[in-house]
């Protein structure tokens, strides 16, 4: 395959992502005493900023790589709101798929270094289920940007913060099948059993054992293999992508002639800095090589070479599409 012109024609894709948007919230100080309040230390702040999170996250990869996200979520009515729109903006990233409700707050989640190590995290959210107004808007928005504009692919980006409904994940499902646009999902516990029919299904090794409510060792072939195939039978999953961490990846996948391919694959040696937003960029290129018509093999090598690269960066950064190329071109 000439990757080289893969790459170049990411240019020519447009990615609907669905999913939960937050706000990554970073608060970096010095600490140099104990509060004499209780026994945790004081954190003198020196500098802050707010980075788009989550699903917002994919789209920033996406369109780091040279496609164009087209993001789609319900945030608050909230000051967190207006900033994800101004970050958003500031990223040239088309905002016309996203909803302010005033029945929810902007997931934020606001993290608090001390001398260059983190001292501690809070989050602020709703996670409960989008209410049927909110629901229906955003259902209708989708409906309309999917009617009105070329879409490449569809990504499902879960948290499990309340955006995506079950309703609306088989909604969105039955609209990508009507109209032959590929969908790949990033997928949490509360709705790992919703996606069915899709192309490419990427669950971690904890997300895998939790949705099926199975043991899996990862050092066991056949165990990763039964898995993947209770969703190839059961789920009617074309491709699943499994992340190992540090032990790589795995995929399974179903041909046209339904026979099942599979590949293990390592994880490259890195200097891990940071694993935050590893998982966002792996969907994001894999959703990517799926739209380019990629093999299941070349999908989750290119995938797993992204993942790590941005592993040596601290901080949830977007892939660096040069270093990856460079990457690729190796392999």
């Amino acid at each position: 395959m000439d990757y080289t012109a893969v790459f170049e024609n990411f240019n020519k894709l447009r990615i609907l992502i669905v999913g939960d948007v937050m706000v990554d919230s970073y608060l970096w100080g010095e600490v140099d005493r104990i509060s004499p309040e209780a026994p945790v230390p004081v954190v003198a702040v020196k500098r802050r900023a707010d980075r788009l999170g989550g699903a917002a996250n994919v789209a920033l990869n996406v369109k780091a790589l040279g496609a164009t996200p087209v993001l789609c979520s319900v945030i608050g009515n909230d000051l967190k709101g207006e900033e994800v729109i101004r970050l958003m903006n500031g990223e040239s990233i088309p905002t016309e798929g996203i909803i302010q409700s005033s029945y929810r707050i902007t997931t934020t989640k606001f993290r608090v270094f001390g001398n260059n190590t983190q001292m501690l995290r809070v989050d602020e959210e709703i996670t409960s289920d989008l209410n049927p107004d909110d629901e229906g808007d955003l259902r209708d928005t989708i409906h309309d940007i999917v009617e009105n504009d070329k879409i490449d692919a569809i990504v499902f980006q879960d948290y499990d913060k309340g955006v995506l409904t079950r309703e609306l994940i088989s909604d969105i499902i039955e609209l990508a099948g009507n109209k032959s646009i590929p969908v790949a999902v990033d997928p949490k516990r509360n709705n790992f059993s919703s996606y069915n029919n899709v192309d490419l299904f990427k669950p971690n090794l904890k997300e895998l054992k939790d949705g099926l409510n199975i043991e899996i060792n990862q050092e066991n072939a056949w165990e990763l293999e039964n898995a993947a195939n209770i969703l190839h039978r059961d789920r009617d999953i074309r491709i699943v992508f499994t992340t190992l961490s540090e032990a790589g990846v795995f995929v399974s996948a179903l041909n046209t002639d339904k026979k099942i391919e599979r590949h293990s694959i390592p994880a490259c040696i890195r200097s891990i800095a940071d694993v935050s937003g590893a998982g966002d960029t792996v969907i994001s290129v894999a959703s990517l090589c799926l739209a380019a018509g990629m093999t299941p093999y070349q999908i989750a090598a290119v995938s797993n070479l992204a993942g790590g690269l941005v592993c040596e960066e601290v901080g949830v950064v977007p892939v660096n599409k040069e270093k990856l190329m460079k990457e690729v071109l190796k392999m």
